[in-house]
């Protein structure tokens, strides 16, 4: 829980003076909200392409092409989180990247193949400018220009790798795209993020509404897979089953997650706000978004033929794609100091447990397993821990750890649930 540095008196009077510049109110801004209709439209590209490839082989591409989808987007995400991007020549700056991105999705699909050099371009374009961007806005805070200049040589490389991958077939192709994916991620990991300015509130709310999107394409699967066909009961069966997953899967976010790692998040300054931003959201939580991906892959694949078996990549992203859901929300809660926790952990080990059956058993058979430990899970969160649920919930983020501390000693004693710490 807390650390030695914890101010029981709150978080405000420990922030530093190199935080307080973006301490203020900050919201998601209508500009930021039309970046992510572009983002919307690409994660609906990775699902299709999966969808007309459904081997391992497709699997790994669209993981890949998720991957760079994701770095962009958080990118992006961490700008936006520093500067206005509504004022001035930054805001004709930013609709230059939607028009770069919006490219960037339509060669999705070809990506590794005929509009390969156009997904290269289009997304060295976006990286550019987003390096651009952060230039401007660390004019004056010299601690921000350095950090930014640190990261150029990886934020070029790697984009540029994907250019000449563009030329490229087959295995060479592929190992360039790896190597631009570890360039770009590990590159995040230089000078340990000193200089980077983080306001929580808005970072957490961006981040929430990328999950968001990516819980939307579920939904968007539902409807795509059920087009033209006659809604008899399996048909039917199979969207309420999806729609009760896809409600699972925000409840586990948005019910406590988000506001207990906002605090979190709050609470640490400098470098340390910084590191943590990094490893919580742009890396644990892209394989959240990659395993709701995966689902509606899976979902998509099982509306139009419920009653017989799916092949063994759709029953991988229909059981497999919850299972990374929930080990991603493992991760987490062990990146911001909660432990291992036990009921999304027991959950992941069912559904994995539970991949040999899904391929053997009707699709509508394997949907309702799923939804069936997704649904459980949701109903011994909220039993066994309710008043801890309560206590954060009534607080939506606006707690220090410290307080947390101290309601979780005074349940400790009966035995009752560990405040910060559900499931």
């Amino acid at each position: 829980m807390p650390d030695e540095h914890v101010n029981p008196e709150g978080i405000v009077a420990r922030v530093r003076e190199g935080d307080r510049q973006v301490e203020h109110e900050q919201r998601v801004t209508p500009l930021e909200l039309f970046f992510d209709l572009v983002v919307v439209f690409a994660i609906t590209q990775v699902t299709t392409f999966l969808s007309r490839s459904p081997t391992w082989g497709g699997l790994m591409r669209a993981l890949l092409l998720l991957g760079m989808l994701w770095w962009a987007w958080s990118a992006y995400a961490w700008l936006t989180n520093t500067l206005d991007p509504e004022e001035g020549a930054v805001r004709l700056a930013v609709l230059a990247a939607i028009a770069a991105m919006l490219v960037v999705s339509l060669a999705v699909p070809g990506a590794f193949g005929r509009d390969g050099i156009t997904f290269g371009v289009a997304y060295f374009v976006v990286r550019a400018l987003h390096l651009v961007l952060y230039a401007i806005a660390g004019r004056g805070d010299r601690d921000l220009l350095r950090a930014v200049v640190r990261i150029v040589p990886t934020a070029t490389l790697g984009p540029a790798l994907l250019v000449i991958g563009g030329f490229l077939h087959g295995s060479w192709q592929l190992a360039l795209w790896g190597a631009a994916l570890a360039i770009d991620y590990l590159g995040a990991m230089a000078g340990r993020m000193r200089g980077w300015r983080i306001s929580p509130a808005h970072f957490v709310e961006r981040f929430g509404s990328i999950i968001i999107i990516a819980l939307g394409e579920s939904i968007v699967a539902i409807g795509v897979g059920a087009a033209g066909l006659p809604l008899y009961a399996g048909v039917l069966g199979a969207a309420l089953l999806g729609i009760t997953v896809v409600a699972c899967l925000w409840w586990l976010y948005f019910d406590w997650v988000a506001f207990v790692a906002q605090a979190r998040l709050a609470e640490a300054t400098g470098a340390r706000r910084a590191a943590l931003a990094r490893d919580a959201y742009s890396y644990l939580h892209l394989p959240m978004v990659a395993g709701i991906v995966l689902f509606a892959f899976g979902l998509k694949t099982t509306l139009p033929d419920v009653d017989h078996s799916l092949p063994t990549v759709p029953a991988f992203g229909l059981v497999g794609g919850i299972a990374i859901y929930l080990l991603a929300h493992v991760a987490l809660r062990l990146r911001i100091g909660g432990g291992l926790g036990r009921g999304r952990r027991v959950a992941s080990v069912l559904l994995l447990g539970l991949l040999p059956v899904a391929s053997k058993v009707p699709a509508l058979a394997a949907l309702g397993l799923v939804a069936a430990v997704c649904a459980s899970l949701i109903a011994y969160e909220a039993l066994r821990y309710r008043e801890a649920r309560a206590w954060i919930r009534s607080r939506r983020g606006a707690f220090t750890l410290a307080e947390a501390s101290r309601f979780e000693g005074g349940r400790r004693r009966d035995r009752r649930p560990r405040a910060g710490r559900p499931t």
